[in-house]
């Protein structure tokens, strides 16, 4: 059984210099570490710490997913970047909010909201 369509994610960058990773279907403890390295390739090799995450597709996002994220937030900002949300779903962002996410990330309605949300 393949499990490739679990979570897919698909990266595009703005015109402001802003990486928008637009995550959908299930993140949890089988799809993370692929998320993870997708993360580390960004951050550290490519140099990318300007981010904004697209929820709007995302159907579930268990702990790994959330310990993910967790992981890299101070890294970026030691750099002078962010990671931002966007689009969150209300049940993801039930979650988020039960777990204090909404004081460490900063959420956005929408993609271009959250893109506006760096310094230019």
């Amino acid at each position: 059984m393949a499990l490739e369509s679990r979570f897919a994610t698909t990266l595009t960058e703005s015109p402001q210099g802003v990486l928008v990773i637009s995550l959908s279907g299930q993140l949890d403890a089988h799809t993370a570490p692929d998320f993870e390295r997708l993360l580390e390739q960004t951050i550290r090799d490519e140099r990318k710490t300007k981010i904004v995450l697209d929820f709007a597709p995302l159907e579930y996002i268990a702990s790994a997913g959330l310990g993910v994220l967790m992981g890299f937030i101070e890294e970026v900002r030691t750099e002078d970047g962010d990671i931002k949300f966007a689009a969150v779903p209300d049940k993801i962002f039930h979650v988020l909010d039960l777990l204090g996410f909404p004081i460490v990330f900063q959420i956005a309605p929408t993609v271009n909201e959250a893109i506006t949300m760096f310094p230019s």
